[in-house]
Order: C-alpha cells, then structure tokens, then sequence
C-alpha cells in the first residue's frame, strides 16, 4: 500500500475534525451570549427541563442536560473506543515503536498539568476539579493546525491524532476511577457478565449491531444505577465490535461480477419493479456486502459525522453557557486562573520536557520533517482542552455551579491561550517548502 493511499482518507478525517472545530467554535459562542443575554433564563429552563420515564422498578428522569452528558456523550465514547481498537490493531499506535512517540508526549501532557494544579491549588474544595486540565479537544487542536496548511507536515497532524487518541484513554481511566459515585457491586457484575458475553461471541466470529444496540443499551443502564460513569460503557461497548472482514476483496470482487452477470441475463419486469430473480441477487448482494465491510470501520464511518456534526456541538451548546456578565454570579477566580495556566504552561512544559528527554535518551524516533519548534507548538495545542476538560469539569463539581462557572471559564480562557501561543509558533516556523524557494531565489 502506497503513502497516498493511507494518506487520503487520514486528509479527509482531517477536514470532518476541522469542520466539526469550527461548528464547536459557533456552538460555544451561541451559548456564552444566550447564557449572558436577556433570555438566559431559557436558556436554563431549556437544559434543566426534565424527561423520560418513571416505573415501578425503574427510573430515568433526567434534566435534558444529563441526557446530554450521560446519553448522547456515551455515543461519543463509544467512537473513541472504537478509534482506539482500530488504532492498537491496526493504526498508528499498533507496534512499540508507533506508540512510543504519541505516549511519551500524552504521559506529558497529562501528568504535568495535573501536577501544576495539585500544586498551585490551595482550597480543599476545588482539590476534585485535578483531572480537567488533563484532556486535549481533537477537534478544535486540528482545526487549528489545518489552518497552516503545508506549514504543517502530515506527520505531524499523526503525531498530534495519535496522541489525542491516548490522551483519551487516560481521560477514560480517571473518570471511570476518580469520578464516579459508590459503585453497586450486583448492577456493575451483572454489565461486566453481559460485557463478557459480547465479547465471548464476536471472538466466536458472530456481531449483529441490534444485539449490540440491545446489551449496549441495558449495559448503559446498568453502569449508570451502578454508580459508574455511563460513558465509560461506551468505550468497553467497542470493544465488543470486530474489526474482522469475513470476505475479502479477491472473493467480494468475484462475487460481485457474478451477481453483475445474473442481474444482465434475469428477467426484467415491464413494471417498475424488480423480477423475482433481481431481487434475489440483490439479497445476495447485501450479503456479501456486510460480509465485505468490517463492522467496526463501518460503526466508525458512520457515526463519525454524526458525533462531530452533532453531538459535540450540542454538547458544547448545553455546557458551554456560563454565566458572566451578573453581579450576582459568584466566580472563584483562582480556580479560573489555575485551570488556565495548567491548560496553557501544564501541556507546554510537560510534553516539550518529556519528549525532548526521550528523544535524547533515544528512548524515541522522531520523524525529520518534525523539529523542534514543530514540538513547541503542538504542546501549546494540546492545552486546547474543551469538550473533554468540560465535561470531566461538570463530574468534578457536580454539585458545586460556582465551581463548575469557574472551571468552565478556565477551560475556555486557556483553550483560547493556548491555541493563539500554539498557531503564532507554528506560523513563525518555515516549512521546508518555503526554505527551498528561499534557497532559489537567493
């Protein structure tokens, strides 16, 4: 497989993610001016306003926002896992030596800021809120390296991807053990057996997405009156899903030939409908049309859109909306100040250190086209925390809205800081396009 085969569809996951930052980028604007405008109470009624269901045995009535938060953020969690089961398996982080460079730098990039706010932070009461600086938004970071154009190697937005990717699973790790409630031991057994069933039948070679749907939907359910974050069963739902093609191009393509050739030499109907023997090659079409397509690059395929087009930016526009312009909203500004400077100078510092300290201890291979100022200007990127610092924001202070104001203003200030640091520095560094036609006309 040649390098432009691999690299067309990553160039076009690369717009889907550009897009989806600048659709995240009006989201968030749209709520800060509704929440601070003459309809703010709307804008609460609207995402406080409790749906669903109440029975005897069972009970789902929730604010819309939590809907949200635990519902439609599970589908998001669910595509990250299956982004990360393709990436180990097959992807950028599926040898030692892919994963090493992304690691590294995510091992930086998460420890350092968590570190700066356990040390800069002096109130007992904000102590929970350590894990928001720790998560880098893929969407917004990408939208803004896009914006360079070929300043930027491709290796470089892998580099960035792949980090995110693992960035990710430590955000998953610490939500699933720092951020949820007391756990039910029976309701969380009871998902991990229905887990372990999933898994037991797609290593047996059989996956049906109703099924999934189905035990997805109970596992939510189960993992949510457990006390654990419903999110997190999304992430393990992927697992469930295969990666395997039970047909493979050779005999696709020549079953695909047959079926053309039956449909030619079938009965064609006067009516403007199939004959008996069309629609039968048409059923044996979808046949080996599913037996083609990998389950899981299918799921990915089609829910990427939909989670990058609509789910964040709906989650953007339910928590994004924190209200400033008041005199009676009580803000903690150490806590806005805190979060910012460990967003800003937490990722900086600690993935520039980290991989500068490998790469010389040659614990890491570096591509070339990659230097140094390349290094500088991702880490300031990577402290574009967003949507995952918000959300992990709205579990640590639950039960705090002065602190959860604060916090959300915090991930906003040093998101909006780090991605003007990161692009100045990157748009100050040459390119080695623009060096050589400095070279020529010279």
């Amino acid at each position: 497989m040649n390098k432009k085969s691999i690299a067309s569809p990553f160039k076009k996951f690369l717009k889907t993610e550009s897009a989806s930052g600048i659709l995240l980028l009006a989201a968030t604007l749209l709520a800060l001016i509704w929440a601070n405008s003459p309809f703010r109470d709307s804008y609460s009624a609207l995402w406080d306003y409790k749906i669903g269901f109440k029975s005897e045995h069972l009970e789902l009535y929730k604010p819309l926002i939590l809907w949200i938060n635990d519902g439609l953020m599970a589908v998001f969690f669910f595509l990250i896992g299956l982004e990360i089961k393709r990436e180990f398996l097959i992807g950028e982080l599926n040898s030692t030596k892919k994963l090493a460079f992304p690691l590294f730098g995510a091992l930086g990039g998460m420890l350092f800021p968590v570190l700066f706010f356990i040390l800069l932070n002096e109130d007992p009461e904000t102590a929970h809120g350590w894990g928001v600086p720790m998560a880098t938004d893929i969407a917004f970071s990408l939208a803004v390296l896009n914006t360079l154009g070929k300043r930027i190697p491709l290796s470089l937005k892998v580099f960035l991807t792949a980090f995110a990717i693992v960035d990710d699973i430590g955000a998953v790790l610490v939500i699933a053990l720092f951020y949820s409630t007391s756990i039910d031991i029976t309701l969380i057994s009871i998902a991990i057996g229905l887990l372990a069933f999933l898994y037991f039948i797609a290593h047996k070679g059989f996956y049906s997405h109703y099924v999934t749907f189905m035990f997805g939907a109970v596992i939510w359910v189960l993992f949510l009156k457990a006390g654990i974050h419903p999110t997190v069963a999304g992430i393990l739902m992927a697992f469930a899903v295969p990666i395997r093609q039970k047909a493979h191009t050779p005999e696709f393509l020549a079953n695909l030939s047959q079926i053309m050739d039956n449909i030619k030499n079938a009965k064609v109907s006067p009516k403007p409908i199939l004959s008996k023997e069309q629609i039968n090659e048409i059923d044996n079409l979808d046949h080996w049309i599913e037996d083609y397509q990998s389950p899981l690059q299918l799921l990915e395929h089609k829910l990427h859109d939909i989670v990058a087009y609509a789910i964040i930016p709906i989650f953007a526009l339910a928590n994004a909306g924190v209200l400033i312009i008041d005199s009676n909203t009580h803000l903690d500004s150490s806590l806005i100040i805190h979060i910012a400077l460990c967003l800003v100078l937490g990722n900086s510092i600690g993935i520039t250190t980290v991989i500068t300290t490998v790469k010389k201890l040659k614990i890491i291979e570096v591509p070339k086209e990659i230097n140094g100022q390349h290094i500088v200007g991702v880490s300031f990127l990577a402290g574009i925390g967003f949507t995952m610092a918000i959300f992990i924001a709205s579990l640590a202070f639950a039960k705090s809205p002065e602190f959860l104001g604060s916090a959300k203003i915090g991930v906003l200030l040093g998101s909006l800081i780090s991605a003007i640091i990161g692009y100045i520095i990157l748009r100050l560094n040459k390119s080695d396009n623009e060096e050589e036609e400095l070279s020529t006309t010279s």
